[in-house]
């Protein structure tokens, strides 16, 4: 039985275009914020890369944001088209190892991203949630106390704000180690980033209605679980390198 939501949200679709301006500006001031105080890994990052390294990142992001976006959408009731931050993750990820690989670059060039992509996430997710249902990413009803109406009237997991809230708890553990020189943020800092980001939201997605596509695995815990394959991997083999952190 799901009880009366506790926190009403005065939500609509246009605030989900205020939080993506809003957490472009916040990924903003964190790359600012790497460039004045971790000069070495940016200009480590140029040194290894070109132009077709950013090209490669941009059109895998945009290509995985539609794509897996698109493909949970459409398996919904209602079928619509959609872009997600995690499928643009995972496409940017596939398509900058390409170009690495074409061009035997071998270490970790995404140091510097890591702070960037926390503040969007982090922003960005508080956007979706005042977006209400038709930003087709809120909880399923539960009668917590915590537990928010967005407009029809039933309660629901604020599964944007668990995401939010999570990535936030990384973001500080994660600033904290890397202004003092931990190896962990500085040798791994953006597997360690991306396996993190995986595992909080594979467990979110079981507090979302989406369509499942094996059991009660959506598409989305199978791309967090080949996010987290790939994450665990480069850790482990001990492969990137300090200068890009």
């Amino acid at each position: 039985m799901v009880a009366n939501p506790v926190i009403h949200i005065a939500a609509a679709p246009s605030y989900h275009y205020v939080g993506d301006l809003a957490a472009w500006f916040a990924a903003f001031l964190g790359a600012r914020w790497v460039y004045r105080r971790r000069r070495a890994s940016v200009e480590g990052l140029g040194r290894q890369t070109a132009p077709g390294y950013f090209v490669s990142l941009a059109l895998g992001a945009a290509l995985g944001a539609w794509l897996l976006g698109s493909l949970n959408t459409l398996r919904d009731t209602h079928p619509a088209l959609s872009h997600s931050i995690a499928g643009a993750l995972a496409g940017a990820i596939v398509a900058v190892e390409l170009w690495k690989w074409a061009r035997g670059v071998r270490g970790s060039t995404g140091g510097p991203f890591v702070i960037p992509l926390a503040l969007g996430i982090i922003v960005g997710r508080l956007g979706c949630l005042f977006a209400g249902l038709a930003d087709q990413t809120h909880g399923i009803p539960t009668s917590l106390a915590w537990s928010v109406d967005l407009g029809d009237g039933i309660g629901r997991h604020p599964v944007q704000a668990y995401e939010s809230l999570a990535m936030a708890a990384f973001l500080g553990v994660y600033w904290h180690a890397l202004l003092r020189e931990r190896a962990w943020a500085t040798q791994y800092g953006f597997h360690a980033f991306v396996l993190f980001y995986a595992v909080q939201r594979f467990a979110w997605e079981f507090l979302k209605p989406y369509p499942t596509l094996i059991g009660p695995f959506n598409v989305f815990h199978f791309v967090m679980i080949g996010l987290s394959v790939y994450a665990f991997l480069w850790i482990t083999r001990g492969r990137a390198r300090p200068a890009f952190a």
